[in-house]
C-alpha cells in the first residue's frame, strides 16, 4: 500500500469476521508516475468473489460465486489495465459483493442480498445484526476509508474518479434486453460521462446511458459519497461481461478506455478552462 494508506488496515477480532491471515478489504494499487500527478482514481467495488473462511461460503457452492452474482466479472482485470496505461491509483474490495455490497448504503436490503438472480444465500438469509455490524466493520468501512483518505490527499477540481464495473447480458431479475457494450451512470451530474460517451462514440462504440441501472442516493454509495458531495469529475463505467470474457479483451477493454479516459479529461479540462474564462 502506498500514498499513506498502509495504515487503512481492516480491524481484528476475536471471533470476528476476518482471521488475522486474511487479506485486508482495502486493496490499493499505485501506478503513478512519481514526477507527475495522474487525476484519475479508480475504484472497484465488486472485484472479488473472496468469502471469509467464518461465513462458510455463505452457504453456497464455488460455482454459484464464480457467477455474476459473486463479483463483477472482468472488472478488476479491466481497472488494472487502465490504471497502469493511466499512471492512477486503484483501490479494491477484496470480498464477495454476496459479503456486503460495498456500492449499497449498508442500511439497504441490497447491501445484504438473500436471493439475487434465482440463487438463494442462506448466509445472508440467516444472518443477524452482530454480523451485519461486522462485515460492515471490517469490509465495507475499511474500504471506503481508503477511498475517502486518497481523495483527501488530492486536489478536489484536478480529480476523476472512475469506477469500474461489469454487467451480464443475462439477468433473470431485470430480463430486459442488454444490448449495449459499454455504460456510463451517473446520479445528479452527468457532465463528465457525457464527456467520456462522446469520445466512446468516436470509436463506434453504442453507450447505455444510465442503463441497464440508474445511480441514486438512496441506494448507491461511491458515486453520491465520494464524487458528488465532494464535486470531482466522475463516472461509473460498466462493461458487458461477454465481451471481457478473457485476458485479450479485458486489456483491448482497458486500452480502449483509457484512451477514452484521457482524450475526455483534455475536453474536460479545456471546457472548464473556457468556463473560468467567463467569469
Amino acid at each position: 500500500m502506498t500514498n499513506g494508506l498502509a495504515d487503512l488496515r481492516a480491524p481484528r477480532w476475536v471471533d470476528g469476521l476476518l482471521a488475522p491471515g486474511e487479506i485486508d478489504a482495502a486493496q490499493i494499487e499505485d501506478y503513478s508516475n512519481k514526477s507527475a500527478t495522474s487525476p484519475f482514481l479508480l475504484v472497484c467495488d465488486h472485484a472479488s468473489n473472496r468469502v471469509p473462511a467464518s461465513l462458510n461460503s455463505l452457504g453456497i457452492s464455488r460455482a454459484e460465486l464464480q457467477r455474476h452474482i459473486g463479483w463483477d466479472i472482468g472488472a478488476l482485470a479491466v481497472a488494472r489495465g487502465m490504471a497502469k496505461r493511466l499512471g492512477g491509483l486503484l483501490i479494491y474490495q477484496a470480498y464477495s459483493r454476496l459479503v456486503i455490497d460495498c456500492n449499497r448504503p449498508p442500511h439497504v436490503d441490497q447491501a445484504f442480498p438473500v436471493r439475487i438472480d434465482g440463487t438463494e444465500i442462506p448466509g445472508n438469509a440467516s444472518m443477524n445484526r452482530s454480523d451485519a455490524a461486522a462485515r460492515v466493520a471490517e469490509v465495507f468501512h475499511p474500504y471506503h476509508a481508503a477511498i475517502s483518505a486518497a481523495l483527501n490527499a488530492r486536489v478536489a477540481h484536478k480529480t476523476i474518479l472512475l469506477a469500474i464495473h461489469s454487467y451480464t447480458p443475462f439477468h433473470g431479475d431485470f430480463p430486459e434486453p442488454r444490448p449495449w457494450p459499454v455504460s456510463l451512470l451517473f446520479n445528479k451530474d452527468s457532465r463528465f460521462s457525457h464527456t467520456l460517451a462522446a469520445q466512446l462514440r468516436q470509436h463506434g462504440i453504442g453507450v447505455g446511458m444510465n442503463q441497464p441501472y440508474v445511480v441514486d442516493d438512496e441506494g448507491d454509495y461511491a458515486i453520491p459519497v465520494h464524487a458528488e458531495r465532494r464535486g470531482i469529475a466522475h463516472s461509473l463505467i460498466e462493461v458487458r461481461q461477454d465481451l471481457i470474457s478473457d485476458e485479450e479483451s479485458e486489456q483491448h477493454w482497458a486500452k480502449l478506455l483509457s484512451n477514452c479516459a484521457v482524450d475526455a479529461a483534455a475536453d474536460w479540462a479545456a471546457e472548464k478552462g473556457r468556463d473560468h474564462g467567463k467569469t
